[in-house]
């Protein structure tokens, strides 16, 4: 057996009922970001967690929720602005030699080799050279790349370049794994090869870490490996949902029980959007409303089809991603974007199309524009906004800073950039104003 093999109890342990000890805890832990006028915007308010000996948890929430800010403090690489994280009892001050994360990107090395990629990951640890060789070769063993050690990454596919990702978090032979959607990147059968693969190794004990930690935004994949998921929501993001999984491994995604689960964490999730969309949407004239990143086209293109299935009624998310209709990680940017222009309502894991809704989704290509572009002036403020400054102006044009600075008092400068990204195709869609790239200029 490998030398990465571990012979303690790790997944077999009866995970959440009998409380094994944390590995890792956040207490109290908050972060916040500095705006341009020098005032803190919090993303993440007073989070508590524990991640425990035997268990994977997963942190579930949409995208821009925090996730992975929250990851990378757990890992000791970003301190928090409040609170604290203790790491086998003992205050984290940086990053700990038992601590191993795999990014989401490969983030290898070009340059060196299969087995050169492995070896960096002791690099910081000063192991011996003949040791560390032993090690990366075990760990390349373990992680099922045996035989392409000399290969370089261009010569390998996406999802053998993740296995060295993952082969160098464990070659240090970490107590925490942490995990930032690791197979997102990938092809959807590539990634649930690799998840099987890496999921079927830890049931059999053959990796050397006690707990992992699991961000990722595809609920099925967090009740396929997860004993406990907590839901981030709310802007800053808090643990507004937690739930155990306590599913034998391995895992039907068509079973009942699993379907429920999936079912339950979609509606906490969808009370979780509209809450925030509808608070921040009453907020600061509507500025603060961060807008999905969802083209026009895509909506459009949506929505028919939608409201083919719902025959004038509602149906779970779940359902849509069964049929395939979107991905579930495009379903609920999709389905928030359809809420925020009333042509949609969300509620307990569902959504339906309103009366707007079915007329937009029955009607000609030039009334449905006229249609998006009324809505889109109600229910949209800062769309309201942009075409009231373009009124107010000789010659209706405005630099696009103009909206960045008023936009950046209320969001992250991420989340403003996506938001006029948004804002500026809705609005070309539907004729209430033009943007010029070049000149980065609204006008008409």
């Amino acid at each position: 057996m490998s030398s990465l093999a571990h012979t303690e109890t790790q997944a077999g342990a009866p995970p959440v009922e009998q409380m094994a000890p944390p590995v890792t805890s956040l207490e109290g832990v908050g972060m916040s970001f500095a705006k341009p006028s020098g005032e803190p915007m919090p993303v993440l308010d007073h989070i508590d967690l524990e991640v425990r000996e035997g268990e994977i948890l997963g942190l579930l929430g949409r995208s821009g929720s925090g996730k992975s800010t929250l990851l990378r403090i757990a890992a000791g690489l970003v301190k928090p602005s409040a609170g604290r994280v203790l790491y086998r009892g003992q205050p984290l001050r940086g990053p700990e030699e038992g601590i191993a994360v795999v990014f989401q990107t490969f983030a290898l090395y070009p340059w060196l080799s299969v087995l050169e990629n492995v070896e960096l990951g002791l690099d910081a640890l000063h192991v011996a050279t003949d040791e560390a060789r032993k090690r990366a070769m075990a760990a390349i063993d373990l992680i099922g790349l045996d035989g392409f050690e000399s290969a370089f990454p261009r010569e390998l596919s996406g999802g053998m370049r993740q296995r060295v990702g993952f082969a160098r978090a464990l070659v240090s032979e970490p107590t925490l794994l942490l995990m930032d959607e690791p197979f997102s990147a990938l092809d959807v059968l590539t990634a649930e090869t690799l998840r099987t693969d890496f999921l079927d190794l830890w049931i059999e004990r053959q990796l050397p870490i006690k707990a992992m930690l699991l961000v990722t935004h595809n609920i099925e994949e967090a009740v396929l490996m997860c004993d406990r998921v907590h839901v981030l929501g709310g802007s800053p993001a808090r643990v507004v949902a937690s739930m155990n999984v306590p599913l034998p491994h391995p895992r039907s995604r068509l079973s009942p029980a699993f379907r429920s689960i999936v079912n339950e964490i979609y509606a906490a999730l969808t009370a979780r959007l509209v809450e925030s969309t509808d608070a921040s949407g009453n907020a600061s004239r509507g500025l603060a409303l961060r807008l999905p990143n969802v083209s026009s086209h895509r909506l459009d293109g949506f929505v028919e089809p939608l409201a083919a299935v719902l025959h004038g009624g509602n149906v779970e998310l779940a359902k849509l991603t069964e049929m395939r209709m979107l991905k579930g990680d495009e379903l609920f940017p999709v389905a928030s974007a359809l809420h925020i222009l009333e042509f949609a309502e969300l509620r307990d894991g569902t959504i339906r199309l309103t009366a707007a809704g079915r007329a937009f989704a029955q009607a000609s290509d030039e009334e449905r524009q006229r249609l998006f572009r009324e809505h889109l002036l109600q229910f949209v403020p800062l769309a309201a906004h942009i075409r009231e400054v373009l009124d107010e102006r000789d010659g209706h044009r405005a630099p696009r800073e103009r909206f960045e600075l008023e936009l950046q008092d209320h969001l992250n400068q991420g989340d403003a950039d996506s938001t006029l990204r948004t804002v500026i195709d809705w609005g070309r869609y539907a004729g209430l104003f033009g943007y010029d790239d070049d000149t980065r200029t609204f006008g008409d």
